[in-house]
C-alpha cells in the first residue's frame, strides 16, 4: 500500500499555537526557515538575536539583526529575508492581533506606532538578558492548558505587558530621539495607508493627497528614505506580495476572485499588473504554488 503523505506549512506550529494561545512563543531558532521571499504575517512579532548575525528587507529598507538586536514587525508589512550567518540564532514571540490590543488597552502605552518606521534597536546585554526572562516566562505560561490555567490568557497578557513596558523603556534609553525624523514618519504613514488602502487605489496621487502633499514631493520624500526606491515601486511589490499570499494560501480560488479581492475590478487589469512585475503570469505562479 502506498504511503500517504501529508504537506505540511512552514508556518503550521505558529499558526496553530496562536489560534489556540494568543501567541507563540520560541526562545531559540536557528537561521530562516524561508528566504529570498517576501512574507506577510496578521501578527505582531518581537525578534531578539542571540547569535550570528543575518539581514533583511523591512518594507524594502535594509536591517541588520546582530546579536542583541531585538526587532518589532507590525502586522501586514512585508518582511524579505536575504541571509544569515552559520550560527544564527534568535528568540520570537508572535502575538495575535486581538492580544496586542488588548494589551495596549492594558498598558495604555500608544508608542507602537513608532515601530513601523525604527522597527530594530540595540539592547545591552542586561537589558537583552531581562527581555529573555519575559520569553521564558511567557513560554512557561503557555505550554499549560486553559484546563489547567483557567486564567491563562490574562496571565499571558499581563507578562506581556511587563515586557511592552520594559522594551518602550529600552528604546527610550537607547535612542533619545526615537522616530523624531520627519521623513521617516511620513514614510511609515505611507505604509501603513496603503496596508489599509491598497484595494482601493494603487495610484501614487491617492496616497499623497491623503498626506497632503504634492505628487512630485511625496515621490522625492519617499525615495530619499528607500534609497531611490519610488512609491509606485513600492505600493506595486506590496500588491503583488499580497496576490501571492492570496494564492498560495487559496489554490482553490480563481484568479478572478484574487483579482476582485484586491480591488481589480477588471481581471484582465489584474493579470497584466501581475505579469509586469513578477515576469511571469497570474496562471503560471499559481500553477506552480499547486
Amino acid at each position: 500500500m502506498e504511503a500517504k503523505i501529508t504537506k505540511v506549512s512552514k508556518w503550521d506550529k505558529l499558526i496553530q499555537s496562536i489560534n489556540q494561545v494568543g501567541l507563540s512563543v520560541e526562545r531559540e531558532i536557528h537561521g530562516f526557515a524561508i528566504k529570498d521571499e517576501d512574507l506577510v504575517f496578521p501578527y505582531i512579532i518581537l525578534t531578539l538575536c542571540l547569535r550570528g548575525s543575518a539581514r533583511a528587507l523591512y518594507d524594502m529598507k535594509e536591517m541588520t539583526h546582530s546579536k542583541n538586536v531585538l526587532g518589532l514587525i507590525m502586522p501586514d508589512h512585508i518582511m524579505h529575508p536575504i541571509d544569515c550567518s552559520d550560527d544564527y540564532a534568535y528568540a520570537r514571540i508572535a502575538v495575535s492581533a486581538r492580544m496586542f490590543e488588548d494589551l495596549q488597552l492594558q498598558t495604555l502605552n500608544h508608542d507602537s506606532e513608532k515601530y513601523h518606521y525604527a522597527p530594530i534597536c540595540t539592547l545591552t546585554d542586561e537589558q537583552a538578558a531581562r527581555m529573555l526572562v519575559i520569553v521564558d516566562q511567557l513560554a512557561v505560561i503557555a505550554s499549560y492548558s486553559e484546563e489547567e490555567l483557567p486564567h491563562r490568557y490574562h496571565m499571558l497578557l499581563s507578562q506581556l505587558a511587563v515586557g511592552y513596558d520594559f522594551l518602550n523603556l529600552f528604546r527610550r534609553e537607547q535612542d533619545k530621539q526615537w522616530a523624531d525624523n520627519r521623513h521617516t514618519a511620513l514614510f511609515s504613514r505611507f505604509c501603513e495607508l496603503v496596508v489599509t488602502h491598497h484595494a482601493q487605489s494603487r495610484e501614487v496621487k491617492y496616497y499623497a493627497e491623503l498626506l497632503g502633499l504634492s505628487p512630485k514631493h511625496f515621490t522625492k520624500v519617499i525615495r530619499s528614505v528607500t534609497n531611490g526606491t519610488s512609491p509606485a515601486d513600492w505600493i506595486e511589490q506590496y500588491v503583488i506580495t499580497q496576490a501571492k499570499r492570496i494564492i498560495e494560501a487559496h489554490p482553490n480560488q480563481s484568479l478572478k476572485q484574487v483579482a476582485f479581492q484586491l480591488g481589480f475590478f477588471d481581471p484582465t487589469s489584474f493579470y497584466r499588473y501581475f505579469k509586469h512585475a513578477t515576469g511571469m503570469t497570474a496562471k503560471e505562479y499559481a500553477k506552480r504554488v499547486r
